[in-house]
């Protein structure tokens, strides 16, 4: 996954530009550095990654999501649009993920630094992953959401009500109705 995660990250440093790299990073608060690609360059640049690297799996989705997500190298700050990226990504193959990437999406959730990379992550990946599970996966990924509920982290808490607020019926998944929640 390295080479896919090369290709997009040289892409989105082609496609950027230096006014929109300070809007981004003045706008995120400095957290995040920025290559100024546009949101139509991040989303093009992911499309391609596909058609370049054919028969990416679970496993390779998401080790490619981590990848982008991650530091691009020994003292840099994560790069926006990389995140970005695996968010298109994740969003494009919805379906392949399990209850168990929950854990993975967490990780995201807490170290996002910004709601513009939490909102459409838990809109168009984690409630529509919700949505596809099973009874009994749906059970296991029910623990998971309840908890970010009571979490000290307010982006998990924000993520938890972005959850409820898209539909996904948490108190009738967890059982939970009374905890007051929704």
């Amino acid at each position: 996954m390295q080479e896919a995660a090369g290709f997009i990250d040289a892409t989105l440093q082609n496609e950027g530009t230096w006014y929109r790299a300070e809007a981004v990073e003045s706008r995120v608060g400095g957290a995040l550095a920025s290559y100024g690609s546009s949101v139509g360059a991040v989303r093009g640049t992911v499309r391609d990654t596909g058609r370049k690297f054919k028969d990416l799996g679970h496993d390779e989705v998401t080790a490619l999501a981590s990848l982008l997500w991650g530091r691009p190298g020994p003292g840099r700050l994560p790069i926006y649009e990389r995140r970005l990226a695996a968010v298109v990504l994740l969003q494009s193959r919805v379906a392949l993920l399990r209850h168990s990437d929950l854990t993975r999406l967490e990780g995201f959730i807490r170290t996002a630094q910004t709601g513009e990379l939490v909102d459409p992550l838990i809109a168009d990946v984690v409630v529509p992953l919700l949505q596809g599970l099973g009874e009994s996966d749906r059970r296991r990924a029910d623990v998971v959401t309840t908890r970010w509920h009571l979490d000290p982290d307010d982006a998990l808490r924000r993520a938890a009500r972005l959850i409820a607020s898209r539909g996904t019926d948490l108190p009738r998944i967890s059982g939970n109705g009374d905890l007051g929640l929704i």
